[in-house]
């Protein structure tokens, strides 16, 4: 049976798809998606939304299939492997991963990304976990070292700790 966590995630989506470009732009944040060897990969936007952010990612040039996306809590991309992006957005220690899992309380949580034969993704979420600015006691992403967007080589198993099994990080945007 999926938790009402993933079954709120996707209804908010589903609902609130619609509205993404009615946001203000003092209410947006943008990101360049770069790969491991510096190319670009596409943009995202981050928009606050009410009780949370809705999220739209363009990525492209990323290899076909299901891979994890999380929000991390600094706004740093180094290359090769962006872990210098540190780990997921959280705001109580330790940090317990998985929208499956009933004790989650890992901010960064997203779905995973379907990427089709042509190497590119196209998707909104809407996450109830985050916001730009630290709103109603949730997380800010915008917050003094910024936070990143990161897109892992696997998908997540939402359950298993601390990534979910995603793997390597392939492609990161930092949230300006």
């Amino acid at each position: 049976m999926p938790s009402p966590r993933l079954n709120l995630f996707a209804a908010l989506v589903l609902s609130l798809a619609p509205f993404s470009s009615m946001a203000h732009a003092a209410d947006t944040a943008v990101g360049n998606l770069l790969g491991s060897d510096g190319t670009a990969r596409g943009t995202i936007h981050v928009t606050e939304a009410p009780k949370g952010v809705l999220l739209r990612v363009e990525a492209k040039g990323l290899i076909p299939g299901w891979h994890g996306i999380h929000f991390h809590e600094k706004g740093d991309c180094g290359a090769p492997k962006f872990t210098s992006a540190g780990a997921h957005v959280h705001a109580t220690s330790p940090v317990v991963h998985g929208l499956l899992n009933p004790n989650a309380n890992d901010a960064g949580d997203l779905p995973n990304i379907f990427v089709g034969t042509d190497g590119a993704a196209t998707v909104e979420f809407y996450s109830t976990l985050v916001s730009l600015n630290g709103k109603d006691g949730r997380p800010a992403l915008l917050d003094a070292d910024g936070s990143a967007l990161v897109i892992h080589a696997n998908p997540d198993d939402y359950q298993t700790q601390p990534i979910g099994g995603a793997g390597d990080r392939v492609a990161c945007a930092v949230i300006r």
